[in-house]
């Protein structure tokens, strides 16, 4: 759509959605549930034309594949969907997106190398516990090695996060 001639910069960036990438390390578990999590936070408040949000790994590992068994059992469980196929993560996503957040030091650190970040600011990319109170953990934990409670842990760090992120999204976009 082309803006009209009349219209200011400010009008012309918020015809665009304001985009959100999550990175974890095979964008199997941690990451496409977060998509899930926040796709449905942005549904339920009529927001698809304004933020848009993806999910992509810092490893090549699952490339083309659906999120893990076990997590999307989770998922389903509390009324989420997850349709998206793994991804690495490329320089082109990270500077094409206004927030990218990282599940955990080691992800975020490859989000900077990846990106090119030691040479430019990164002020965009952020650790989803960022968004959580000082009583959850540091870093999202993966639940990939580990049995059922590690994946329903993992969403409830999400859930507790996505609010706040999608609050902030909200609050850039229309600053």
């Amino acid at each position: 759509m082309k803006p009209p001639v009349d219209m200011s910069l400010t009008q012309v960036t918020q015809l665009r959605p304001f985009r959100i990438m999550f990175v974890c390390l095979g964008n199997i578990c941690r990451s496409p549930a977060a998509q899930g999590v926040m796709e449905t936070l942005i549904r339920e408040r009529s927001l698809e034309t304004q933020i848009d949000v993806d999910s992509a790994g810092t490893a090549s590992y699952h490339i083309g594949r659906l999120p893990d068994k076990r997590m999307l059992a989770a998922t389903a469980r509390r009324g989420y969907q997850l349709k998206s196929l793994a991804k690495a993560l490329t320089e082109t996503h990270v500077w094409d997106r206004q927030l990218v957040i990282a599940m955990d030091r080691e992800n975020y650190a490859e989000i900077v190398r990846i990106s090119g970040g030691e040479k430019r600011q990164v002020g965009h990319v952020r650790m989803l516990s960022d968004y959580l109170e000082e009583t959850w953990p540091r870093e999202v934990p993966d639940p990939y090695h580990g049995g059922e409670a590690g994946f329903e842990y993992v969403l409830d760090m999400l859930e507790s996060a996505c609010p706040r992120i999608l609050a902030e999204c909200m609050q850039l976009r229309f600053a």
